[in-house]
């Protein structure tokens, strides 16, 4: 507000507004002038407005002219985006094997009978099994698998291994934990004389290959499932040793980091779990290594806890020796 609006307010005289007539299109109308009297400054007031300018006797107010609207332009269909033709230059789809998907609808929708599963899994023995997943196709991961990747070890081992999917590697040789990894690991049950091929059995939670080593998806690890879980009961192992935050999420249901599940013992189906890194990770992160050795020692735990409850007296090279069964 100006000063002299002020003024005219200590003095108790306002603005007096007239109606303005209404103006015609296109053209400016000037307002009436109104005549404000002033009055006679007193005491404070006087002695403010002495510094002031003195108040406008009149107010005058104009209305600006009024612009015609200018004509809406009508609304022009949109064009139809031609389809591209196709780049003959481009590599074939076979190139791009080591990228992730990013379509999300499947290339072909399952089957009722693809979507169940099979109610014989529970049933199958060890020959069956095998063939099951290496002739499986309930999911999209069947598409561009080299080779299923099933398991290796000893099928009546004590320790079972548990992974999340097959690499590169392991989709070419058909077996799990291959490469520097699976060299690692090997080192990894050494320190606890054991190998894969004495009283221990590796398997991975999905069979075949996600492209671009993807981790896999929920529908995926759905119809995966039913393999892992007749596996583990054909095993029958006294601990279960979940290598990386996948393996574990996939086994123990739960959202959560590999520190907040790591030094405790789970259960799967009542066998106890460990949790612990994957080796490529610890392939990248030395310093873990220390952490991943805890790990094993806890699971070495567990496992001379299973035997005692079976009355077998542990021993120093209890990892190597089957428990009762």
């Amino acid at each position: 507000m100006a000063f002299d609006e002020i003024l005219l307010d200590e003095l108790g005289i306002g603005t007096v507004w007239v109606r303005r007539r209404m103006a015609e299109a296109g053209a400016s109308v000037e307002t009436p002038v109104v005549a404000v009297a002033k009055a006679e400054p007193t005491g404070d007031v006087a002695a403010k407005e002495s510094q002031a300018p003195q108040a406008e006797a009149s107010i005058t107010k104009r209305e600006e002219p009024v612009q015609a609207r200018a004509p809406q332009a009508e609304a022009r269909p949109a064009k139809r985006a031609e389809s591209p033709s196709v780049d003959p230059d481009l590599p074939p789809l076979e190139a791009y094997d080591d990228l992730p998907w990013t379509d999300e609808a499947p290339i072909h929708e399952p089957s009722i009978e693809q979507a169940a599963a099979p109610d014989d899994i529970p049933t199958l023995d060890w020959d069956a099994l095998a063939a099951r997943v290496s002739d499986c196709q309930r999911c999209r991961l069947c598409e561009r698998r080299t080779n299923t990747v099933f398991g290796v070890g000893d099928r009546e081992a004590d320790w079972m291994l548990i992974g999340e999917a097959p690499g590169e590697n392991e989709d070419k040789q058909g077996e799990p934990f291959v490469g520097q990894a699976g060299k690692l690991l090997d080192n990894m049950l050494r320190s606890l004389t054991l190998s894969r091929e004495s009283n221990v059995y590796i398997a991975n939670v999905i069979k075949c290959r996600p492209p671009g080593n993807r981790n896999p998806e929920l529908e995926e690890v759905a119809r995966c499932e039913p393999f892992l879980q007749r596996q583990v009961a054909l095993v029958k192992p006294k601990v279960i040793v979940a290598l990386g935050r996948f393996a574990a999420q996939s086994l123990l249901k739960i959202e959560a980091s590999i520190a907040s599940l790591r030094g405790r013992v789970h259960e799967y189906h009542g066998v106890p779990v460990v949790v612990t890194y994957h080796p490529a990770y610890l392939l990248r992160s030395l310093p873990d290594k220390s952490k991943a050795w805890a790990d094993l020692c806890l699971a070495r735990g567990a496992y001379r806890d299973a035997l005692e409850k079976l009355g077998v007296q542990p021993s120093a090279d209890d990892g190597a020796r089957k428990g009762a069964r």
